[in-house]
């Protein structure tokens, strides 16, 4: 231990030319208010930087849309790093940040370290596309790179604030970490690798290996093992080839094809800003020269994302609220850069950099986005129910991955071919619905020209009894839709239950549908099974057909016992002035309609519901606003009842006659096992029952 301390203060001084003297001499920021104790103990600064992030000297001759060049997103990579920054003033101090939110960790002391150690190791990921063009980076008057390279040394000391021990069992969270810490290694190897003295680097080294040449999860977390091993086995350290093999192996196992891997079990985001990231980029830093053939099929993987994922975001290059750990945002956009490592000659890279700076800005300039100078825990601002037990505040800086779009040289195509908009100004047409089924997952993308919004459809299957995390089961992937327009909002427990079924099981309580089975896509009609998880005599036959404006619902539901259902819209979130809220005939039905000033909302039941619509003003449940609007259905069911209902959305101007109502007939079958429906346009589907 003595020998190691020795060490691990000889690196201190052979790299530090920042001293904590000189970083308390630094100017103090202006209005800086007192000091004070965070759950870690150290003292910070309450002054933050909490402004939003600014364009400055926008160019419109690149980019028409957004004014974004190559040189803005450096900018905007510093400024999310300076909010880091603003909570150090010399190099012992560590990247942990005031706690948010009750359900994150640290529950207790002993999480603390960890989560320290994911402030660091995730900021370093945004730090590095930086530190490799400019070493010499400082933020906050702090030399980023010494700061870094200072933080890996004292992980190694025992008697150090920052120590990790080696690994000491199956794997855990720390693993991640130090599969972060490899990859902005692998980024900026000069600025935080070289310098260091080479006992640390053995020293490092083998801590590093003891996590990543070591057990793993069957999930994207393979990939921080194979980091681990990749850059250390560059560096001439001896690794675990048939691990590696293994690994590899096994991620490229967990691809369904049309650029979705599976993630042990969703389909979500983690396909994109983890496999679609990691993936191409182990090909093009290791896997060329080491594995050929492996890091040809990650790349290939990457190419088939093409067709499908850019259409998830809408006509203004926004994501969806969709799945677990939407905290990382803009590292949805990770894999559109990557593209490059193709070299597929059809991808239209002005349209892929639309989409990424807009994703960007759609937080950068959110008044929301920012707590103290730290991405805040949720979608756009603090939301509980959007966010897992395994995140911590420093977790959020995942969403730097975007910055690895900075590996680019300013010519490459992603930064020189003029912005666009891609198909939603070229292919799509007003008035027309555009769905993209992908058999090999089941997913379905959806855009809607007419309001310039996206939408997901996907599947989950997972019981609250069997779901400890309790995100696999929730409203992040249990909702019959997703859509950009509208961010969700969680369910209430009076039935205040948006975009999905609710029934009144037996314990008296509003449950939603979640355990759901696909049955097919033909004809544009989206069909899915459902059962209650807590009586399977309860059961939906679903049928989504999407329209211009919305999206019309055929559905049966059966129960066993008498019972109470509900159906709700979308939800509207609050804008400058108070809800609209009107109810209008449309021939003999009545539809409740909301508006906020961008948008309506419409929901009118064509058969089925015995009760007129009606829209309620929910608290407390938006990810955006805390008052919401959201039109309902309430019904009471006996044996069996089909329902066919049509929600409907507009972006600005209220509904025209015409707009609500585009269903001219319908006729259901004697058996009740089909339903025929004609259009106001003529067109014809029929919806079939099993």
């Amino acid at each position: 231990m003595k020998k190691l301390k020795t060490m691990a203060m000889a690196a201190m001084m052979a790299t530090m030319t920042y001293s904590s003297a000189q970083a308390n001499a630094a100017p103090a920021q202006a209005n800086a208010a007192p000091a004070q104790t965070n759950a870690g103990g150290e003292n910070y600064d309450t002054n933050r930087f909490n402004e939003t992030f600014k364009v400055i000297n926008p160019n419109y001759d690149t980019s028409p849309f957004t004014g974004m060049t190559r040189a803005h997103w450096v900018q905007a990579a510093k400024y999310l790093l300076n909010g880091a920054f603003s909570y150090i003033h010399c190099l012992d101090d560590q990247m942990y940040f005031p706690k948010q939110l009750d359900k994150t960790y640290p529950k207790d002391e002993g999480h603390v370290p960890t989560a320290k150690l994911e402030g660091l190791a995730r900021t370093m990921m945004v730090a590095a596309p930086l530190l490799r063009e400019n070493p010499m980076l400082t933020s906050n008057g702090v030399p980023v790179a010494e700061y870094y390279r200072y933080q890996l040394t004292q992980m190694l000391n025992p008697e150090s604030k920052c120590f990790i021990p080696k690994r000491n069992g199956g794997a855990s969270q720390i693993l991640i970490e130090m599969g972060a810490i490899a990859m902005s290694m692998s980024v900026a190897k000069d600025a935080l690798w070289t310098p260091l003295p080479q006992n640390v680097k053995d020293q490092l080294a083998a801590l590093m290996l003891s996590y990543g040449d070591g057990p793993s999860i069957g999930s994207n977390w393979m990939f921080f093992n194979v980091f681990v091993m990749s850059f250390l086995k560059d560096q001439g350290y001896k690794v675990s080839e048939n691990r590696m093999n293994e690994y590899l192996t096994k991620l490229l196992d967990r691809y369904r094809g049309e650029g979705w891997y599976n993630d042990a079990p969703a389909y979500d985001y983690y396909s994109q800003w983890a496999y679609q990231c990691y993936g191409p980029l182990w090909a093009e830093m290791y896997g060329k020269r080491w594995y050929p053939q492996l890091a040809e099929k990650f790349i290939k993987n990457q190419g088939d994302l093409i067709a499908n994922y850019p259409y998830m975001f809408d006509s203004e290059g926004r994501m969806n609220m969709w799945g677990r750990s939407i905290p990382y945002r803009f590292a949805s956009v990770t894999p559109l850069p990557l593209l490059e490592y193709t070299h597929h000659e059809n991808v239209n890279y002005g349209w892929m950099r639309r989409i990424a700076s807009s994703t960007l800005l759609q937080f950068l300039q959110h008044p929301q986005f920012l707590s103290n100078g730290v991405p805040t825990a949720g979608f756009y601002g603090e939301f509980a129910p959007v966010v897992q037990i395994y995140t911590c505040r420093g977790s959020v800086y995942w969403c730097g991955k975007a910055f690895l779009a900075l590996l680019l040289p300013e010519t490459a195509r992603f930064w020189t071919e003029k912005e666009n908009n891609g198909p939603w100004e070229s292919e799509m047409k007003p008035d027309m619905v555009y769905n993209r089924f992908q058999p090999a997952t089941n997913l379905m993308i959806t855009d809607y020209p007419n309001s310039g919004a996206a939408e997901m459809r996907s599947w989950c299957h997972e019981k609250v009894k069997d779901d400890w995390q309790k995100f696999r089961s929730s409203e992040n992937y249990n909702k019959l839709a997703y859509n950009t327009a509208f961010p969700w909002m969680a369910d209430g427990k009076n039935g205040e239950i948006s975009m999905n079924y609710g029934t009144r099981n037996g314990k008296g309580q509003w449950e939603v549908l979640r355990l759901y089975t696909f049955r097919d896509f033909t004809n544009g009609v989206y069909r899915r099974d459902a059962v209650l998880e807590t009586d399977t005599m309860v059961k939906y036959c679903l049928a989504d057909i999407p329209l211009p404006n919305g999206v019309l619902r055929v559905d049966r539901a059966t129960v066993g016992k008498p019972t109470e259902i509900c159906l709700g819209h979308y939800s509207l979130q609050k804008g400058k002035g108070d809800f609209m809220i009107s109810k209008r005939t449309v021939g003999k039905r009545q539809a409740a309609i909301v508006g906020n000033g961008d948008y309506h909302l419409a929901l009118i039941p064509l058969h089925g519901w015995n009760h007129e619509p009606e829209v309620i003003t929910p608290r407390g449940l938006h990810a955006v606003t805390s008052t919401c609007a959201l039109p309902m259905l309430k019904d009471s069911i006996d044996n069996h009842k089909i329902t066919i209902t049509l929600m409907l959305w507009k972006k600005g101007a209220d509904f025209t006659d015409n707009e609500l109502a585009p269903v001219k007939s319908f006729k259901i079958a004697k058996d009740g096992k089909s339903v025929d429906i004609i259009f106001a346009d003529k067109k014809k589907k029929k919806v079939v029952f099993e």
